[in-house]
């Protein structure tokens, strides 16, 4: 009878041990756009604190890469500063087959290397430097909008990404909205064929030129700026007025984005919105995940994901301005946990099991 006794609670034991073994192994990989990487390892790290037992990883690479990671389901998520595409869509399915949530969002700067701070840029002025018509920094139409400002007789060196990039897809659509010129000989897209220059791959790689070449100009994310020391102007907005990159002027930006959202695609273009405190090159970045999450190799790897997306959602929102990040709208959020609330798992619901810190 001992014997038997022991004999089952060692099975019991073991049956613990695997199952906790198993759970401990869950993993989940994702990659994609480079803008909203710092944060997402910030998620990773302090998400890491409180669940030891699911492995997260965001390995970047620029959101063209993330959506063909998704579309050929070698990642379990995909980060991209630009919705996908109606091509890109039918790829997967259609838009049925996928939700795409904004997880924050964050401005898009002239990031440059003079020995002059606090420049101003309009989108005219920008759209010229990368079309090429605007090539020394004391041109008359940069001289212009920085009155007082003494500007060296210095060539501009545009960068630029390399990759299939959101930053470029927003950049491009907002100097667009500027520029005639530019929307005719550039045009807008993840990647487009920039006349004049030097590339560089993903942020951080457009983040080096600009630091290594005096009179380097080079549109980042904010976060890439400031954290590499590196200058960045403002920029003339809808209304006129001259707006520095920070969180708050991203947030009056992408106020008026909600009546855009609709389904389970939540795109909504926030550049060159109205707002005297609006900064203009502003950007939603967003997550990308399978409807039907079976594409993941289990029901418990669907599960992590969900949590973690939804502590994303919620809890790391909070995260967001200590990294120069706009947080999501609470009613934004709103919009994405329906979004949310429609994932799968083999054609049945999955929900997230954790709830959000009050």
């Amino acid at each position: 009878m001992i014997s038997m006794l022991k004999r089952t609670a060692l099975c019991i034991a073991l049956s613990l041990m695997t199952s906790t073994i198993a759970w401990a192994q869950v993993r989940l990989a994702g990659a994609g756009a480079t803008f909203p990487q710092p944060l997402y390892e910030r998620w990773i790290a302090e998400y890491g604190k409180t669940h030891p037992d699911v492995q997260l990883d965001y390995g970047g690479g620029g959101s063209g890469q993330g959506i063909k990671g998704i579309t050929d389901k070698t990642i379990d998520f995909a980060g991209s500063d630009a919705p996908m595409s109606k091509a890109e869509l039918a790829k997967v399915g259609g838009a049925d087959a996928i939700v795409e949530i904004p997880s924050c969002a964050g401005g898009v700067v002239p990031a440059y290397n003079l020995p002059v701070k606090d420049l101003k840029f309009t989108g005219e002025v920008l759209a010229g430097i990368y079309i090429g018509t605007i090539s020394d920094w004391n041109d008359p139409k940069i001289q212009e909008i920085n009155a007082g400002v003494q500007l060296p007789a210095l060539p501009i060196t545009p960068a630029w990404r390399t990759d299939g990039s959101g930053t470029n897809y927003v950049f491009t659509n907002y100097l667009a909205t500027q520029s005639d010129d530019f929307k005719g000989s550039i045009g807008v897209g993840k990647q487009v064929k920039w006349p004049v220059g030097q590339g560089g791959k993903g942020n951080p790689g457009v983040a080096a030129i600009v630091q290594q070449t005096s009179g380097a100009i080079g549109y980042i994310e904010q976060n890439y700026a400031d954290k590499n020391n590196i200058e960045y102007g403002s920029v003339k907005n809808k209304d006129g007025k001259f707006v520095k990159a920070a969180p708050d002027a991203v947030s009056v930006a992408s106020a008026g984005a909600v009546d855009e959202m609709k389904g389970t695609t939540l795109a909504a273009s926030i550049w060159n919105q109205p707002g005297d405190g609006a900064y203009p090159i502003s950007s939603f970045t967003y997550l990308i995940v399978y409807k039907d999450l079976s594409n993941v190799k289990s029901k418990e790897q669907a599960q992590a994901l969900v949590d973690f997306l939804h502590w994303a959602i919620h809890d790391g929102q909070k995260l967001a301005p200590d990294l120069d990040y706009a947080p999501l709208a609470p009613a934004v959020v709103e919009k994405v946990d329906a979004a949310m609330d429609t994932l799968t798992y083999g054609g049945s619901p999955i929900k997230a099991s954790i709830a959000e810190a009050k």
